[in-house]
């Protein structure tokens, strides 16, 4: 299997005091040609780092972008954690692609300028009554911001043929590389009913509907139960679990016979900085996917609603 795969691969990699190049380029062949999450996320390597496929040569101009969606790879994939340099911020790429990747040191002060471009928008005073065209707008006039969702806009365009895994591993890095600030008025950002350019602003900020639209819909205890098979999603929804339901935590835990005699309306959920940072870390995985609770039998019916509330609720948030 591709697990058992990586894991030889893995232990063949630690085994050895000094790792070659040719180690890693195979294993990036083995990541592309995959068939699984793992080539989407490099794709979107690709993609931030500019590297053309002729030749793999790159050119990083956004370095902190490029170096962010390889650490992004190597902690989905930690097979790739020998092929990359964590001490200098800019030999990731180099060590990943090896000698045919030439890296542009004069771009090294793009982290300072990610950092300065950003602030404008991150030093804003948070309001939950910020519409979604305004979001929108006020990204793509920041430079650094714009960057960001062009890369992301482009993976997850509706005018091509989506590509779920790929879309999804997108928006996780596109709300991984935003300060927290930006990324929770972006995420938690609405518009009145009626109001169309709002509602297609915020279809694109929110991965609709490639990231988190299926056909047909899966119910919710599916997704809880598939995440819980993926270590990467399990730990993800234990620690949203843990930060933003407490009173699922503490009384039921794992226990669905316990879980489903619980009322949504009368859980408590804690809503503070450290919850809104997980439920935003749920963003492209299963867990942001859209799900149902119909034709479910009766002992099943209300246990997913739980899970859909847990998952899809802004009400902890409003």
């Amino acid at each position: 299997s591709l697990y058992s795969v990586f894991t030889v691969l893995f232990m063949y990699f630690t085994c050895k005091s000094t790792v070659q190049t040719t180690d890693c380029l195979h294993l990036r062949e083995q990541c592309i040609n995959a068939a699984s999450g793992c080539e989407s996320v490099w794709n979107i390597v690709e993609d931030a780092c500019n590297i053309s496929v002729l030749g793999n040569r790159c050119n990083a101009e956004d370095m902190v972008g490029c170096n962010r969606i390889i650490q992004v790879l190597a902690d989905e994939y930690p097979e790739f954690k020998n092929c990359i340099c964590t001490t200098d911020n800019i030999c990731s790429i180099m060590i990943l692609l090896g000698k045919q990747c030439s890296v542009n040191k004069d771009n090294i002060s793009m982290e300072t300028k990610l950092q300065w471009g950003l602030s404008a928008l991150s030093k804003q005073a948070y309001t939950i009554n910020r519409t979604c065209l305004d979001v929108n707008r006020e990204c793509v006039e920041d430079e650094v911001c714009n960057k960001q969702l062009s890369l992301y806009l482009k993976v997850c365009s509706v005018n091509k043929k989506c590509n779920m895994e790929e879309c999804q591993a997108a928006i996780k890095f596109f709300y991984q590389n935003m300060p927290f600030e930006v990324a929770q008025m972006m995420i938690f950002c609405d518009c009145i009913q009626h109001d169309e350019s709002c509602h297609r602003a915020k279809e694109l900020l929110h991965g609709k509907p490639c990231a988190a639209t299926a056909v047909p819909p899966p119910s919710c205890l599916n997704v809880i139960h598939m995440c819980e098979e993926n270590e990467l999603c399990r730990k993800k929804y234990t620690s949203f679990r843990s930060k933003c339901w407490r009173h699922v935590t503490k009384k039921c835990y794992t226990d669905e016979a316990c879980l489903a005699t619980l009322i949504k309306d009368d859980m408590p959920c804690s809503a503070n900085a450290d919850c809104k940072a997980a439920f935003i870390s749920n963003w492209g995985t299963m867990l942001h996917m859209e799900c149902t609770c119909q034709n479910l039998s009766p002992v099943e019916q209300s246990l997913c609603e739980l899970f859909h509330h847990m998952l899809h609720s802004k009400s902890c948030f409003s």
